[in-house]
């Protein structure tokens, strides 16, 4: 997108992930390394919801400020049409709860790039 090339979409953009932004991440890290609970558990980092890949792309264009028209290929083999992260046991173990949505960290992410090219 930062090239101005269209983007390259395998199957119909529909499926959908659970994106999160990385300070999420770290922020569950820090949490869990002070949870009195936590020892021996595995839990899932995320937002807690599903955004389609048609979504990230109109997001990601309108922090950019194009319009440019996806390519769709055939969807790969073995690729898992939905994903989203159960939350929930990271919550009650961790005090979890997301710290940066998808706009945001999309625009930090952007940024990032901008600034480091």
């Amino acid at each position: 997108l930062l090239a101005n090339e269209a983007p390259l979409i395998y199957g119909d953009g529909e499926q959908t992930r659970d994106f999160t932004y990385v300070d999420n991440v770290v922020n569950a890290n820090l949490l869990a390394a002070e949870a009195p609970n936590a020892n021996g558990f595995v839990v899932n980092v995320g937002v807690g919801d599903r955004i389609s890949l048609n979504q990230l792309l109109a997001e990601l264009q309108k922090i950019l400020g194009t319009n440019l028209t996806p390519q769709y290929a055939e969807m790969r083999a073995g690729d898992v049409r939905d994903s989203q992260a159960d939350i929930a046991l990271t919550e009650k173990l961790l005090g979890y709860k997301p710290l940066v949505g998808l706009a945001e960290g999309l625009r930090q992410t952007v940024e990032w790039y901008k600034q480091n090219q």
